[in-house]
């Protein structure tokens, strides 16, 4: 298994895996993913923020890190931070324990950038998730209500959304 900065040659592959991950969360959750624009995914490439993991010669999960959100974050956002989004796993690499390998890579690249914390969102009432994230060492910061712009994908629109991080140096 491998982290890599995603290339623009893997964006077919990533939106299979956004498709994958959207049918999951429509069978298990309330509020799912309603599709992301080609553009944002290739600018994030271009900003050298997006990843894809590479495990048994294909890409089998990618995210996406960021260095603030303050829509999401509000007030917190002024602590130095990477935040992960769009975590999505190829259905037939779940189980390997992706988000927690991925949380112990970002935290060495937080490191390396001075950030003091690795932070996510999701939405808000999903338990199971929200366990998973605690037992990741995560924790639980609230929720934030937003007020959606079309900054935000369009899962925004909906509900609140459950905060969660991690000290940097943990």
């Amino acid at each position: 298994m491998e982290i890599l900065l995603s290339k623009t040659s893997d964006i077919d592959a990533i939106f299979e895996l956004y498709d994958a991950a959207t049918a999951f969360q429509k069978k298990v959750g309330t509020n799912s993913w309603k599709g992301f624009e080609h553009t944002m995914v290739e600018k994030e490439i271009a900003a050298q923020r997006h990843f894809v993991i590479r495990d048994d010669n294909q890409i089998s999960a990618t995210f996406v890190l960021a260095f603030s959100d303050p829509i999401i974050w509000k007030e917190a956002d002024k602590d130095p931070s990477v935040y992960i989004h769009r975590i999505a796993t190829h259905p037939d690499f779940r189980g390997r324990n992706y988000v927690q390998k991925i949380l112990y890579w970002t935290k060495e690249y937080a490191k390396k950038e001075g950030k003091n914390f690795v932070r996510l969102d999701t939405t808000s009432g999903n338990e199971p998730l929200n366990q998973y994230y605690l037992k990741c060492g995560f924790t639980y910061k609230g929720n934030s209500e937003i007020e959606w712009t079309n900054e935000l994908p369009e899962h925004y629109k909906d509900g609140s959304f459950a905060l969660f991080e991690i000290a940097v140096n943990k």
